[in-house]
């Protein structure tokens, strides 16, 4: 049994949500500052292709994000969660911090939305390392039977950095004038990325590697009788996670269903208002006013993910993620629906249905995606299928959607991606073992103290002689 403190298991979290933070503040001062970057770094004639420019290079950090993670996943397998978490700690706030120092379009040309192209670059393939290194250092930090709520407080970090940059953005449009955002007020949210960075860098400096990763590197220098699957696996990593290949598709369909879901919510949304003012009559209500009602429902998802991370360490993953999958089909289209009505009421509604089915997966995936692998190969296969998934359905969910409303003229296009999310979901989840309560593959079992580690071995023995017992019982049965 690995015994880790409370108070060690905190400081663990904080260390990696910040990384969280600083990611997500990008995506919710980028996300709603999108029209003021095209004004910025674009022409004044683009046109509908300037939206379409815009969404592109926030999406294009994500075709680099599988590049990042085939480096830094396995880099974290042999060299450590908590090194690999220092080095994108640094690149993604630093990329963050000199997006605000790019020329505008005006003052240099065309080279301005290709340095802010080289910097959106810069930020995919860091982040490629960050969030899927982050789940697995929680995950491999937190007790067994605490593993959901722990893990959830990860996305604490996505949706408060998120709710920080998405109301920076939106306080600085509101009390600048729309000449002073475009010269300079644009860059002030970007800047405060560099400290967030520095304040990373310090917790992570702070804590040792995590527990199963310090067990796996005694393992290799012991006796071969104590080592076997460590020994079996190093050098051979590529070769072992294709050997996992289906865990790599649960993971894929369970990232592609939580994902799309989120970045339609965090980076689609806040255009989505202007695409329906422009295409449908009557429609008054602000991008200014729903940006507002959307932090709000950002701030009340922030609240309750802890809650349904509590909820899964008693009833279990499975469930949650089967109500987020089957609301996905059920209520997209009501939510889209609502979101179009010039109400303020139904468009709180709208994006709260939306921002509800997301939660029933952030709250569960950072302790149930890294529980698919073994520890010796955890880092590199969760980083390789999570960014892979992110890259090819998640990030360009904003570039899809504009494409297609564009071209077709259809609004409820949002709606149709959303329930083809849930149904790639519900099958991933048909395939996923329930890993509630459960040691992590590959690792001793965990606990917070002596006395729970003790409960927890002899349920875990009394499993075993269970099993034993069902096996002989079969055997007998067959001879």
């Amino acid at each position: 049994m690995t015994v880790t403190e409370p108070a060690t298991v905190r400081r663990a979290i904080n260390a990696a949500a910040i990384g969280n933070v600083t990611e997500w503040y990008d995506f919710g001062v980028y996300g709603y500052l999108a029209l003021t970057i095209e004004g910025v770094f674009l022409p004044e004639d683009s046109g509908a292709a300037g939206k379409i420019i815009v969404a592109g290079l926030f999406a294009v950090s994500f075709l680099v994000r599988p590049f990042g993670g085939l480096v830094f996943g396995p880099l974290s397998d042999r060299i450590g969660r908590n090194r690999v978490l220092a080095i994108t700690m640094v690149m993604m706030a630093t990329s963050t911090f000199l997006i605000g120092l790019i020329p505008s379009y005006a003052a240099i040309g065309m080279l301005a939305p290709f340095l802010l192209l080289a910097c959106r670059l810069l930020q995919g393939f860091s982040t490629g390392g960050e969030y899927s290194n982050a789940m697995t250092f929680i995950s491999e930090y937190a007790p067994d039977r605490r593993r959901g709520f722990f893990g959830s407080l990860l996305e604490v970090g996505t949706f408060g950095g998120y709710v920080l940059g998405a109301s920076v953005a939106v306080i600085l449009e509101g009390i600048l004038t729309d000449d002073q955002m475009m010269s300079w007020g644009w860059r002030l949210p970007f800047f405060v990325a560099l400290p967030l960075g520095f304040i990373g860098i310090y917790l992570r400096t702070k804590l040792k590697d995590t527990p199963a990763f310090e067990a796996q590197e005694a393992a290799k220098n012991a006796p071969e009788s104590e080592s076997h699957d460590a020994r079996d696996f190093e050098g051979h990593e590529f070769r072992k996670i294709l050997s996992l290949w289906p865990s790599v598709l649960v993971c894929c369909g369970l990232v592609i269903a939580w994902n799309v879901t989120n970045y339609m919510l965090t980076s689609f949304m806040p255009s989505y208002f202007d695409e329906v003012g422009d295409r449908q009559d009557g429609y008054e209500i602000t991008s200014l006013t729903a940006n507002i009602m959307e932090i709000i429902v950002m701030v009340v998802c922030l609240v309750l993910i802890p809650v349904f991370g509590r909820l899964s360490d008693r009833i279990g993953r499975r469930p949650i993620v089967l109500v987020g999958c089957l609301s996905l089909i059920v209520l997209a289209v009501p939510s889209i629906l609502l979101i179009r009505t010039d109400n303020l009421v139904c468009v709180f509604l709208g994006l709260l249905i939306m921002g509800l089915s997301l939660i029933c997966f952030s709250s569960m995936m950072p302790s149930t995606l890294p529980s698919l692998f073994p520890t010796v190969v955890r880092a590199g296969a969760l980083a390789i299928a999570f960014n892979v998934s992110i890259s090819l359905f998640g990030g360009t969910t904003s570039t899809v959607m504009e494409a297609l409303i564009s071209a077709t003229g259809n609004l409820m296009w949002p709606a149709f991606y959303l329930m083809l999310a849930g149904a790639v979901g519900l099958v991933a989840l048909h395939f996923l073992p329930e890993t509630n309560g459960r040691p992590m593959w590959g690792s001793n079992p965990a606990a917070e103290t002596e006395e729970e580690a003790a409960l927890h071995a002899e349920e875990l023995n009394r499993e075993i002689e269970d099993l034993e017992r069902e096996a002989n019982s079969v055997h007998s049965a067959t001879r």
